[in-house]
């Protein structure tokens, strides 16, 4: 009987470098892959990018994959992330929504992409070393259950990954703590053993959303004004692209108060702000929904979500609004419920599924 084989997405990283050690160790026919995803050419842009694409990355990845005595490839997928994922994030802030990239990396490039790729290159699966774990439940259908370390875990940003991408998915790192990890890499003599971990955005290292967008756009939105819910005016925006909803710092406004950015619009160009009971929400609308442990959202009973990545989660009660639409109404209000951001959905360690968050109500306002 012949080795399944499986391409493993290697970051240069310690998680994707252990992934493929455990694999090959399972018996696994292992191929690793690095991502590359870099419009521009130079060897000093790219160093600078870093991150999990930059040549630094390659060379970290290649070093690992020869410990490793593995196959190796770096394969282009400059296209697919500059129409998937950069694209899709400039013209998000430009309608005034926050994006999560990562989300959108995951499903179209990390899965899809390079799935495709991994097919024809007679592959059974693809690995990567995301914190998460794969199971098939008793009802036949794939999902994303918690990793076995609450800090690191990660299934938030995976809710959007289909059946079939699921079905030929392995995430052997779920099952370990970051420190098991590492004494993993330190103990099969991986380079990386000891590599920071990469906490930006890939393609905006140093956290200026603002200065991409005015790179990659040539129409920049103007300033604008502050306003109340109700008009008022407050005082002068720099810009919808400098802002998200729930954002507190750098608003430069002395009201006396902390102010919130409570909405955007791009219509008129003005930026909404109130006060912290203002930036609540208890009822959320999301749409573009992706099922994953079940084909439907059960609504005879309280749910477990999450509305961004580093929120702790809370419970709510979902309503089917449309074919493609559910809203989501929460038993204690919510901070910064922000459009663009994803709404999650748990049934004990299993992710339901999600949707894109389109708006939220102020607890006043009901369903």
């Amino acid at each position: 009987m012949s080795r399944k084989r499986v391409v493993v997405g290697m970051s240069g990283g310690v998680d994707s470098s252990v992934a493929a050690y455990l694999l090959k160790e399972q018996g696994y026919e292992v191929i690793g892959v690095t991502m590359q995803i870099w419009q521009e050419e130079s060897r000093e842009t790219q160093e600078e990018n870093g991150g999990c694409c930059g040549l630094s990355a390659v060379e970290d990845a290649r070093r690992v994959a020869s410990r490793l005595d593995i196959p190796y490839y770096v394969m282009n997928f400059r296209r697919e992330f500059k129409e998937k994922v950069t694209d899709y994030f400039r013209e998000e802030y430009l309608k005034g929504r926050t994006p999560n990239p990562c989300i959108v990396c995951n499903r179209y490039i990390k899965w899809e992409a390079l799935l495709k790729r991994s097919l024809e290159l007679g592959a059974d699966y693809i690995a990567t070393g995301h914190y998460s774990r794969t199971e098939r439940l008793e009802n036949g259908r794939y999902a994303i259950a918690h990793s076995v370390t609450a800090k690191k875990d990660q299934t938030y940003a995976l809710y959007s990954l289909t059946q079939d991408q699921l079905a030929r998915t392995l995430m052997p790192v779920g099952s370990y703590t970051k420190e098991e990890i590492r004494g993993i890499a330190e103990k099969a003599g991986l380079p990386v053993a000891g590599k920071p971990d990469s906490q930006d955005i890939c393609f905006v290292p140093d956290g200026d959303y603002a200065a991409f967008i005015e790179r990659e756009t040539k129409e920049i939105p103007p300033p604008g004004n502050f306003v109340t819910p109700d008009g008022k005016i407050l005082g002068q925006h720099k810009g919808i692209i400098h802002y998200t909803v729930g954002q507190r710092r750098g608003l430069g406004l002395p009201l006396g108060y902390p102010a919130f950015v409570l909405e955007i619009r791009p219509d008129t160009n003005e930026v909404v702000v109130g006060t912290k009971e203002e930036s609540l929400s208890r009822t959320v609308t999301a749409r573009g929904l992706n099922f994953m442990a079940r084909d439907f959202f059960p609504e005879d009973r309280p749910i477990f979500a999450k509305i961004r990545y580093n929120h702790q989660g809370a419970w709510c009660r979902v309503k089917r609004t449309g074919e493609d639409e559910i809203v989501c109404t929460f038993e204690e209000p919510q901070r910064a419920a922000t459009p663009g951001q994803a709404l999650v959905l748990y049934e004990g360690e299993y992710v339901l599924g999600g949707g894109t968050i389109q708006e939220s109500r102020a607890p006043q306002s009901g369903v």
